[in-house]
């Protein structure tokens, strides 16, 4: 069987594509294709799995933003639809698994027009620019909150939560501990995405002394946003990026501050790992990571601190109260029924391609 993933932009439209690669060679996905951006993060990212093949294809940006660059990108767009329908005839695969992004839309649709079947995945609760285009070309979504069945009602849309990827169980607490060289204090991960997050690691700074008389801290603070000035402080390591020792370090975690990715907090709850969120503020999204963190919040499994009322004082009360209620947050982690949704998506995949077989 063959499978074409899509999927591309940033690290969460890509990490739950690389999340079923092997249940998909498990279940007889023998030949997997990967159609992305030229240059796009998910090029590098699957240059990781070999057994992949990858194809780049030209492709524009959704923008909500005036910008001269929106009247080249419709170009771009028509470009990438007829080398993506090129590439599905070429390929001729069973069935299309897209993870949204704009570099979707034009895969999306050429499966569409080659009568390839078509399962899409939405991470927030709102769907996004490129799923909402996406959707009348798909046969069925998958949607990581039940809160989404609001806009893709059943039958099209099924509450799958998101695929995990298998190596995050597999993470050894002793062996990160090692590695940083950290002492007995409870562990705070920092993580801001893929690209880092300016507001979080202003925050993590300015609290740092503080924070180190009880916790060790990891900070990933993405490209290019190191602080040479803190190298060397005892109890404190910061990386742009970590991927082969990420697993160990979440292990270690005692609890994680972080965005609101919808795919970044589904891996914290299924490693059952205590979060405060600081979402994106409207001024910088259409308002997605509001609605995730609040969900969770409003199902106990977090909390959450709007980034206009971040500073010292209330960063580290919020802190504080995260750790009071560290064990209920757990149990209630531990009741949810859909914390890793790898096989529920899985299960779509099998039953789209055998209804269309």
């Amino acid at each position: 069987m063959k499978i074409i993933l899509t999927g591309g932009g940033t690290a969460g439209h890509v990490t739950p594509n690389i999340s079923l690669l092997d249940d998909l060679q498990r279940e007889g996905f023998d030949e997997i294709h990967y159609i992305g951006s030229i240059d796009g993060i998910e090029k590098s990212m699957i240059a990781e799995y070999p057994f992949v093949h990858y194809h780049g294809i030209s492709s524009g940006k959704l923008r909500r933003y005036i910008s001269v660059d929106n009247l080249k990108d419709p170009f771009k767009v028509l470009k990438g639809m007829k080398e993506a329908k090129k590439l599905i005839k070429k390929i001729n695969p069973d069935v299309v698994f897209s993870k949204g992004g704009f570099v979707s839309v034009p895969v999306v649709w050429a499966a569409n027009k080659c009568k390839i079947p078509v399962v899409s995945h939405e991470s927030d609760i709102t769907p996004g620019l490129a799923n909402r285009i996406a959707k009348r070309y798909v046969d069925k979504v998958c949607l990581n909150f039940p809160d989404t069945l609001i806009y893709i009602p059943e039958p099209k849309g099924i509450y799958t939560g998101t695929p995990i990827r298998d190596v995050l169980f597999t993470g050894n607490a002793d062996n990160a501990k090692e590695m940083l060289g950290f002492d007995s204090k409870p562990v705070i991960l920092v993580m801001g995405g893929s690209l880092g997050a300016r507001a979080l690691n202003i925050q993590i700074r300015s609290s740092l002394n503080e924070l180190l008389k009880t916790y060790n801290i990891v900070h990933l603070c993405g490209k290019d946003n190191i602080d040479s000035s803190l190298e060397g402080i005892q109890g404190y390591k910061q990386y742009e990026f970590i991927s082969k020792e990420l697993p160990d370090i979440m292990a270690l975690a005692h609890i994680i501050v972080s965005r609101a990715g919808a795919n970044a907090i589904h891996e914290f709850l299924a490693l059952k790992k205590p979060m405060l969120l600081i979402p994106l503020p409207l001024s910088q999204s259409r308002g997605d990571q509001i609605l995730n963190a609040k969900s969770f919040e409003s199902r106990g499994i977090a909390h959450v601190i709007d980034e206009e009322k971040l500073n010292d004082e209330s960063f580290l009360k919020a802190i504080t109260e995260l750790e009071n209620d560290r064990d209920n947050i757990i149990r209630k982690m531990s009741e949810d029924n859909i914390s890793d949704g790898t096989q529920n998506v899985m299960n779509v995949i099998l039953s789209v391609l055998k209804k269309n077989s």
